[in-house]
């Protein structure tokens, strides 16, 4: 029984399966030896056949009144949580149609980070910030799952929901956007340099390195938490947040920590975001057989050369 975004996006072709973005799909798929039945909620049935599914889903969908769970419709079987480690390495490889569609949504959520940065000001608030954030992504198609804006005075939030407060000489900026069921994770510094940057990216490097086919993510978990006492961080840096890990039909799939031991496969999405008091690093990236590819890019921004790859730096206002 399929019945999570992360599942249903991946396994119908980038369908969206949701009308709230808070709310659970409003189809579940059940998976059968002999074929599949999509069950899905009467008054959603329509639009579904005719934007979302595949031609030859029709014949397969079965209309659950809007009043009954669609879960309950397609009856007992085996649930996500009891295969989950199958299911996440069967969709951990991207086949080629999705690592395209992926570059082209990592290029295009980081050309609205761009044109979201020349728009600003130190006076703009951080909810003026996030609304041009949501305004460009929305308009590319892209749903806005996370939209986070710190002005200098909220930096030591890892998670800074957007304020009236304003942005000050320093701001962060943080998006996590959808399309096609796959998501793209990047963070952006507006204004003034920080004394960490370039520490917070000799981190990301430590990652990036032990990031590779054949690696066990708890095995690249330890040497990433480990760059932190390498670039002068408290050694427990680590705690103070998540790190990130895996990435493409979830935001983390999983997050990373010392007891996940799922493989680095190629093709496979990543998205570490190591950060300290005012630092962070955080774009989607793409693990090949030939090293990392950075998918969340804009040659408008401006980078430099570290590791071996571009790295985004803080970018003046306007």
């Amino acid at each position: 029984m399929l019945s999570s975004h992360e599942a249903l996006a991946w396994y119908l072709e980038g369908a969206r399966t949701h009308v709230s973005l808070a709310g659970p799909p409003v189809l579940a798929v059940r998976v059968d030896d002999d074929g599949d039945t999509v069950y899905v909620s009467a008054n959603e049935a329509d639009r579904l056949i005719a934007e979302e599914l595949l031609p030859e889903d029709a014949d397969r969908v079965v209309r659950v009144p809007w009043h009954q769970s669609v879960i309950e419709a397609a009856g007992a079987g085996v649930a996500e949580a009891e295969v989950a480690l199958g299911l996440r390495a069967a969709r951990a490889s991207l086949l080629p149609a999705e690592v395209d569609r992926y570059r082209a949504l990592g290029r295009e959520t980081a050309e609205v980070l761009t044109a979201a940065a020349r728009s600003l000001s130190a006076s703009s608030t951080e909810r003026s910030a996030a609304a041009a954030l949501a305004s460009g992504l929305a308009a590319r198609g892209i749903d806005p799952l996370v939209i986070l804006v710190a002005g200098e005075e909220r930096l030591p939030h890892r998670h800074p929901l957007p304020t009236d407060g304003p942005l000050g000489n320093r701001a962060m900026l943080v998006v996590c956007g959808r399309r096609h069921g796959l998501i793209a994770n990047a963070t952006r510094w507006v204004g003034d340099a920080g004394r960490d940057d370039e520490r917070i990216l000799e981190v990301e490097a430590a990652y990036f390195a032990a990031t590779r086919p054949d690696a066990r993510l708890n095995d690249v978990f330890a040497a990433g938490t480990a760059g932190y006492a390498a670039s002068g961080f408290d050694a427990d840096e680590w705690t103070k947040h998540h790190q990130g890990g895996p990435t493409g039909y979830a935001g983390r799939d999983p997050r990373a920590t010392t007891l996940t031991t799922d493989a680095v496969v190629s093709n496979h999405a990543f998205a570490w975001n190591p950060s300290a008091l005012g630092a962070k690093a955080e774009d989607t990236v793409l693990v090949t057989e030939s090293g990392i590819e950075v998918l969340t890019v804009d040659p408008e921004w401006p980078t430099v050369a570290f590791a071996g790859l571009r790295r985004p730096v803080a970018r003046a206002f306007g």
